[in-house]
């Protein structure tokens, strides 16, 4: 049990220090994921950025994703295409979403990182952070779209993630740091005592702390 997102940002940021990553960059998911990256990244004498995923989702269905996507140096579009399939859909049917969702996160980087370009990740480890997993959805997404930008190695760490989805992120990340893995998971928020809604200025003040390095 967590304290609160400080809490879990300094016990995390000490789990990735003693890993001694090469050469790391430190993506948050936001906003949760924002509190907890600083600390790593502050740990770490690391360069701290975003990484925005928005959910595509299917048409009249806008729970079930059709596919995400992922900001960067050139955004990242990920179809499932299993459902696509299924759908008798193609790619093209989402033009018009996938603008709308570029220009979500256009907003959302320029409101949280006005005038700064992403940190490149190319030859790096990209360190990717959040305040806790329950599906691994977002997350294994981002890792895929950070694979297309050719780092040297993609972590994952969190202070808390079910122990069956730990062994799916193992698969697809090189290194997983889980402070809490408990077999019996209900929900993130369920790890900490205080775990309030992280507000935009937080996040603002948060990557204030850091410049591109």
């Amino acid at each position: 049990m967590f304290q609160d997102r400080d809490d879990a940002g300094k016990q995390l940021a000490r789990a990735v220090a003693r890993a001694a990553p090469q050469d790391p960059v430190v993506l948050a998911l936001p906003r949760g994921g924002v509190p907890l990256a600083a600390e790593v990244a502050g740990a770490l004498g690391a360069p701290l950025d975003l990484v925005l995923v928005r959910k595509i989702g299917m048409p009249g269905h806008a729970e079930l994703a059709a596919g995400a996507i992922v900001d960067g140096p050139a955004p990242t579009t990920l179809f499932n295409t299993a459902i696509l399939r299924a759908a008798g859909l193609s790619e093209a049917d989402f033009e018009g979403r996938i603008d709308a969702l570029k220009a979500e996160i256009e907003d959302r980087r320029a409101r949280y990182l006005p005038g700064r370009d992403p940190v490149p990740v190319a030859g790096r480890t990209a360190i990717l952070v959040d305040d806790g997993i329950a599906t691994g959805a977002t997350i294994r997404v981002a890792v895929k779209a950070l694979r297309a930008q050719k780092p040297a190695a993609v972590w994952i760490a969190v202070p808390v993630a079910p122990a069956d989805i730990i062994s799916r992120l193992e698969a697809e990340a090189d290194r997983v740091i889980c402070l809490e893995a408990p077999q019996e998971f209900w929900a993130v928020g369920a790890h900490y005592r205080e775990f309030g809604q992280v507000e935009d200025a937080e996040v603002t003040a948060c990557l204030l702390r850091f410049d591109q390095g």
